[in-house]
């Protein structure tokens, strides 16, 4: 996985995000201006050999882009990482940097985008260009997934064009889920809402809707047999 993380890490293919993460962690925000920025892209986080694989939208500029830990640092991340460890898939509850010892268990999460976008938005476009690094994170951790959330419909879209959909695609909905066959063998899409603020403060996402989809995600890899990776 190192392999893969070091080019990830210098990626310089879209200038709009080039430029908008070189900025945020040039002109930093008041509060960590003492803190040394990331500002490059944000690479995967979790076991190799994940059960579960999370896809999320992209890194936040004052979060994974100044902390260089997808989903660290930010109120999205502190609402997803306390689900996860309620329900069993990290150790603990909080993400506050890359030092922090967080570890997840039987869970694996990456970003579509992985660096930050202006106004946490990505174009369609910059999701094709950065879709190879997550193909290739994909062909690393695929054999032992048997299901991957995506958080929000962007995430969704960017993971039926990874694992491959059948046509009309499967719609996107918080809990819909869609049975799709990947090179290594069957898997299941279930949708979440992402945890943005947007979402958490106004009640769309509430913490027992989230610990549902990560308690339905682990039922159904138990179902599967668990997540050795040879299930074809």
């Amino acid at each position: 996985m190192a392999e893969l993380d070091a080019p990830i890490s210098v990626c310089r293919a879209c200038p709009r995000l080039v430029e908008w993460r070189e900025e945020v962690a040039v002109a930093k925000r008041k509060s960590f201006a003492d803190q040394p920025y990331w500002g490059r892209p944000a690479t995967g986080l979790g076991p190799e050999n994940p059960g579960i694989f999370i896809v999320g939208l992209a890194p936040a500029a004052q979060g994974a882009n100044r902390t260089g830990r997808v989903f660290t640092g930010d109120r999205s991340g502190d609402f997803l990482f306390a689900a996860l460890h309620r329900v069993g898939l990290a150790n603990q509850a909080e993400s506050v940097d890359a030092a922090d010892g967080l570890r997840l268990i039987d869970t694996r999460m990456a970003a579509a985008v992985r660096c930050a976008p202006p106004a946490n938005a990505p174009t369609p476009a910059e999701r094709a260009t950065c879709a190879p690094w997550l193909q290739a994170e994909w062909r690393l951790v695929g054999p032992s997934v048997r299901v991957v959330i995506a958080l929000g419909g962007f995430a969704w879209r960017a993971a039926l064009e990874l694992i491959g959909a059948p046509r009309p695609a499967p719609k996107f909905g918080h809990g819909a889920t869609a049975q799709l066959r990947s090179a290594f063998g069957p898997v299941t899409l279930l949708g979440c809402f992402h945890p943005s603020q947007q979402n958490t403060f106004t009640g769309r996402l509430t913490p027992a809707m989230l610990d549902d989809i990560f308690i339905a995600a682990k039922r159904m890899v138990a179902e599967a047999g668990g997540n050795e990776p040879d299930r074809s």
